[in-house]
């Protein structure tokens, strides 16, 4: 499963990749929760466009291991950001990155997950399941993105451009051309 996004403005600070790689995180553990499936590895990637000739480049992948396995937005957002922490370029050149992304691997029904000896112990600090359910629950009642979580931000200026996207008559009843 893998979640990314390119063609948005250049994301050049850690805070701002950060933010774009949470709402990706978010929205992959929405997806997770609704299969009722919980993730064992997720990779944590972002890059300058390698289109741009004469700009400095840099890649950067981590790949982490999530125990106990989960499905919580929180849990992944945390290890979002000790991904980039770990991959951020030393110098903090004068980067644009234009793409970045989550991929989870390790793929399980809830179920059938190996329990560690940290459930316990997480159920008791307030990482109740009733938590995501709920947060799933509002936004599925009032639309996405509803309700965030805070490592999001609240502008998305790394959000993708779609001003000059043509209409899509063959995937949306509402993009049909009338005739009258």
């Amino acid at each position: 499963m893998a979640v990314t996004r390119s063609a948005g403005a250049p994301m050049r600070d850690m805070k701002t990749v950060v933010s774009a790689l949470a709402a990706h995180a978010t929205r992959a553990s929405e997806k997770l929760r609704q299969h009722g499936l919980v993730a064992g590895t997720m990779t944590v990637f972002f890059h300058t466009s390698r289109f741009s000739a004469g700009k400095p480049q840099h890649v950067a992948s981590r790949t982490v291991k999530l125990t106990p396995m989960t499905s919580d937005a929180r849990d992944l957002v945390r290890a979002v950001r000790a991904c980039v922490e770990a991959s951020w370029p030393q110098q903090g050149g004068p980067y644009a990155f234009a793409k970045s992304g989550v991929m989870l691997d390790d793929l399980v029904p809830e179920a059938e997950r190996p329990r560690t000896l940290f459930d316990m112990a997480d159920e008791g600090r307030g990482r109740s399941p009733a938590v995501m359910a709920a947060l799933d629950a509002v936004n599925a009642r009032f639309g996405k993105k509803t309700m965030v979580l805070g490592a999001e931000g609240t502008k998305r200026a790394w959000a993708m451009r779609a001003e000059h996207r043509s209409p899509r008559y063959t995937t949306r009843i509402s993009d049909l051309p009338v005739v009258r």
